[in-house]
């Protein structure tokens, strides 16, 4: 019993030393850690699952906070993989897409990404209800693939990163700022021309 307790033991060291980690056991340790996160749906099952992730990894989620996570939109297609002969069962091939960007300061955007997941499910036409659970579940586990690689990204950031990127956005909004009022001043200087007046007959 002692021996397979050790021989336990040891695999999980060698397991977490390798970087292995259970879904949903490993902390998410992100370098930025002030964050707004707004969606279109606010109160979907997507985002407030994020939320719950990104207070967990240690990131304070409040409104004003220097940088600002936008979830654009998500996207769900669903294809046939395949199908029995008889038609009463088939595989469907499930498509999640999440596309999101990064908003800085003056809301200005830094960088804009996408997150994409595919899973296969087999619908039996002759078990629905099953079908249907097993579908709610593939679904359940492609929201939770999609927060993570979500994550994973994240954590490829820096606030090093973002205020280089915020340096540029600041810079090209600048420059069209100048290039407006430089066209804005030439009109301005520019004599506007009298109407010709056609002498009456």
């Amino acid at each position: 019993m002692i021996k397979r307790n050790l021989l336990v033991m040891g695999l999980a060291v060698l397991l977490s030393a390798c970087g292995f980690q259970l879904r949903g056991t490993g902390a998410n340790q992100l370098s930025i850690k002030e964050l707004d996160v707004s969606a279109r749906d606010a109160y979907g099952k997507t985002v407030v699952q994020l939320r719950q992730v990104l207070e967990g990894s240690g990131v304070k989620i409040y409104t004003g906070a220097p940088y600002k996570l936008v979830i654009l939109n998500e996207q769900e297609t669903q294809r046939s993989a395949s199908s029995s002969g008889s038609g009463r069962s088939a595989e469907y091939t499930l498509n999640t897409t999440l596309n999101y960007q990064i908003n800085g300061t003056q809301n200005r955007e830094l960088l804009q990404r996408k997150v994409q997941i595919e899973k296969v499910y087999v619908h039996d036409g002759n078990n629905l209800i099953g079908s249907d659970m097993q579908s709610a579940q593939v679904r359940d586990e492609m929201r939770s693939d999609v927060i993570q690689s979500l994550m994973a990204q994240l954590q490829q950031l820096t606030p090093a990163q973002l205020d280089e990127l915020q340096a540029k956005a600041d810079a090209v909004a600048k420059a069209e700022a100048d290039a407006l009022e430089a066209a804005q001043r030439i009109r301005d200087e520019t004599p506007q021309q009298s109407p010709i007046e056609i002498p009456s007959r």
